[in-house]
């Protein structure tokens, strides 16, 4: 473990152990969609589920059920720009996200070698690298520029064992979104792992491109699952895109990869066509959602002179920058003597400036009160 994650490790659990000396608080980091309100429409489990039972036979496939993998070449074809994808050759299947990243590194490294990933990042990615004992490299976003990838940044850090680079986009937590090529990925010449999981939750922007259809002659892995889209953590299902570049370099041994491991389960798989099918007006309706809470936040931020927030161009997180503050660790155990939980910024790597990361996935009331409660506490707390 780095210097940095052991400091952010021990700040975190001071903050934890504060949170349990607190009696009444109310939590705003929820990214739990099943206790904010937001539950998939159960009579659609039900109906994708129903005929399973009585045709149920163990066919293992290690780059999953076809039907599913054709629902999500449909659902492809359905972006902005459409992203064409052969469901025979393009698509695996995968039990989540998570374990995309580590068939990924798996594929792409070895031990040594070294993966470019944002400088504010979700934490995910150092446990994982530790598993595969690869280098995490950071590469800059700029908070000027909407946290734009800085990409002289991008290109100074690659060496001759960069194996990939890694890009979130809608990004986690600040919400930006890469909405044309970047001509410093063609210069790179290296795999592109994307992850794209809270594509179906635009704000500033009415859609989110796929990056795999913006640059398609590069190759590009795709990241997505149920769990965001359709707010089904609970039933694990993910799965990896590939451009036919990817394909052609990579295909074969992925497939070993996944064979080995296969992790996505029978029931979900077959359940997938039915919820593509009949489960994207929830979608819509989660989209909404989240869109009113952001606006709602927003309004009410905006009168607050010691914050700076930029709307996101997608998902559900507000990356809020709290201005005239030093100590991040101080101020979240402040705000939680006043009632309220939020996130450091520090939790996702985040070492310039002082941030506080809110969830809108967060029921309405429960956001409000909370963001007041933020108020309130800035209000008491010394510019330093």
């Amino acid at each position: 473990m780095t210097g940095f994650l052991a400091d952010a490790d021990m700040q975190l659990n001071r903050i934890e152990h504060h949170r349990q000396q607190i009696a009444d608080y109310i939590d705003i980091t929820s990214a739990n969609p099943t206790t904010q309100g937001l539950l998939f429409p159960a009579d659609i489990l039900r109906n994708a589920a129903n005929d399973y039972w009585d045709q149920r036979r163990y066919r293992p496939d290690p780059r999953g059920i076809l039907a599913a993998r054709a629902s999500i070449a449909a659902y492809y074809a359905t972006r902005q720009p459409a992203l064409t994808l052969d469901p025979e050759r393009d698509i695996y299947i995968t039990a989540s996200t998570s374990e995309s990243y580590a068939l990924l590194f798996a594929l792409l490294t070895n031990p040594g070698d070294n993966v470019l990933i944002p400088d504010v990042s979700y934490p995910l990615f150092e446990y994982l690298a530790a598993m595969f004992r690869i280098e995490l490299r950071p590469y800059a976003l700029d908070p000027h520029r909407g946290w734009r990838i800085d990409p002289w940044h991008l290109g100074r850090i690659s060496d001759e064992r960069t194996r990939a680079v890694l890009i979130v986009s809608p990004h986690n937590p600040t919400g930006n979104v890469i909405k044309k090529p970047l001509p410093v990925l063609e210069w790179l010449d290296i795999p592109i792992i994307c992850d794209e999981v809270f594509a179906e939750m635009p704000y500033a922007i009415p859609t989110v491109p796929p990056l795999a259809a913006l640059m398609p002659n590069l190759p590009i892995f795709t990241l997505n699952g149920i769990s965001k889209m359709f707010a089904l953590p609970d039933l694990k299902l993910g799965w990896i895109t590939m451009t036919p570049t990817a394909r052609h370099a990579y295909a074969e041994r992925l497939e070993l990869l996944n064979d080995t491991l296969l992790g996505a389960n029978g029931l979900t798989q077959h359940m997938l066509p039915h919820i593509m099918t009949h489960g994207m007006d929830f979608v819509a309706h989660q989209r909404q959602v989240i869109q009113a809470n952001i606006s709602a936040v927003l309004a009410i931020l905006a009168h607050v002179p010691r914050i700076r927030v930029r709307p996101p161009d997608a998902g559900y997180y507000l990356f809020i920058e709290v201005l005239d503050v030093a100590n991040e660790e101080t101020l979240v155990i402040h705000l939680l003597d006043h009632g309220v939980l939020v996130h450091p910024g520090f939790f996702f790597g985040s070492t310039s400036g002082c941030y506080i990361v809110i969830s809108c996935l967060v029921q309405t009331e429960q956001l409000i009160r909370g963001i007041e409660r933020v108020i309130r506490g800035l209000d008491s707390y010394p510019i330093q």
